[in-house]
């Protein structure tokens, strides 16, 4: 069998694929934050930023929050409608979570165009990262929401078992092409997903559950990535032949050499016509430290929403920087700085919180 060749039955094999995240959207959707583990001391202040957040992507989509209660969804509206944000905007989803990094456990939406449009849900399983107890709810939530929208779901497999993948470690460009790490997806020794999975084994996964025909590994994650090695802290798509990939000009700074040693791998990589890889530096802002610890603070964790461009920004000289670059490469929506000060404390951002759901 061909390497590119998706096995019968897949989504791959009925014609879906991962949409790129500049696509059109029908929907973003976020975990209403509740767990205080995550922002230990500073939970108060984190339903703020989502009210940024959502304010934010409401023009241009409509907005699906997971809630644990009613009460849970009471304080959500009240913080939304305060934040000015258009209710009739956002719609509650009763689906207790254990988290709310909804990239990570979030459906992971596939769009096909013929015989007639439909969007389906990749289902992986997910296990808190393969560190903490808690993600039973969480690892639950592509069913309901396949179950919501009636939607097809199609569970990845490998022998008998569910393979684990969190949308943090992957980003595509819609064409075929899809990033991710040896450092998240091939540990053998610290945080293993999928153990005995080789690097062939998941790559023929993502091939037929997310439509991908050319998989690119990068090296190692940044400093301070409780994720150990997601590549949405480091490198992303910006259009289907271009990738911002962070950069840290000090030689001293614990993320300068494996940096440089993913923009080494980039330089030799093609897509997936064979074209090289247009790689565009992205600043990255000084070390964030918060009660003794380094937080993985990086502008790479933006988000594209229909009719925004969402970026964390952290009271730092290169704030302006990394939102000038960013503009000139999205040019067809705005760009707006989301204060992520304090939630990088919970060792995660925009990109960290969201996950779109593609229009048909």
């Amino acid at each position: 069998m061909p390497p590119s060749s998706p096995r019968a039955e897949t989504p791959a094999a009925l014609g879906f694929r991962l949409p790129a995240e500049w696509e059109p959207h029908h929907a973003t959707w976020l975990g209403w934050p509740h767990n205080a583990s995550d922002w230990p001391g500073k939970l108060a202040v984190i339903p703020w930023v989502y009210g940024e957040i959502v304010r934010a992507l409401v023009p241009g989509e409509l907005t699906r929050i997971l809630v644990n209660s009613a009460g849970h969804e009471r304080q959500a509206r009240r913080v939304l409608a305060r934040a000015g944000v258009d209710l009739p905007r956002v719609e509650f989803c009763r689906f207790p979570t254990d988290r709310g990094w909804t990239r990570d456990f979030g459906p992971l939406f596939v769009r096909r165009t013929s015989p007639r449009p439909e969007v389906a849900i990749a289902r992986f399983r997910f296990n808190a990262w393969a560190k903490y107890p808690d993600w039973k709810k969480d690892d639950r939530i592509p069913a309901r929401v396949a179950t919501r929208l009636k939607l097809r779901l199609f569970r990845a497999r490998v022998g008998g078992r569910d393979v684990v993948l969190e949308g943090g470690s992957i980003d595509v460009n819609g064409r075929g092409t899809l990033l991710t790490t040896e450092e998240c997806l091939l540990d053998p020794a610290v945080q293993v997903r999928n153990p005995g999975l080789g690097r062939g084994e998941i790559e023929a996964v993502l091939r037929d559950q997310l439509g991908v025909t050319n998989v690119l590994w990068l090296g190692h994650g940044i400093a301070g990535d409780d994720t150990h090695g997601h590549v949405d802290d480091l490198c992303r798509f910006v259009n289907h032949r271009a990738v911002v990939l962070c950069r840290e000009t000090d030689p001293h700074d614990a993320n300068y050499r494996a940096l440089e040693e993913n923009r080494e791998r980039l330089q030799g990589m093609r897509l997936e016509n064979g074209a090289k890889i247009e790689v565009v530096d992205l600043p990255m802002p000084a070390p964030l430290y918060f009660d003794g610890r380094r937080l993985p603070a990086s502008y790479a964790n933006f988000y594209i929403a229909n009719r925004a461009l969402l970026v964390p920004t952290f009271n730092d000289p290169k704030d302006r920087v990394a939102l000038g670059v960013l503009a000139e490469l999205i040019k067809d929506r705005p760009v707006v700085g989301i204060h992520a000060v304090d939630l990088v404390w919970g060792l995660g951002t925009l990109h960290c919180l969201t996950q779109q759901e593609p229009a048909t």
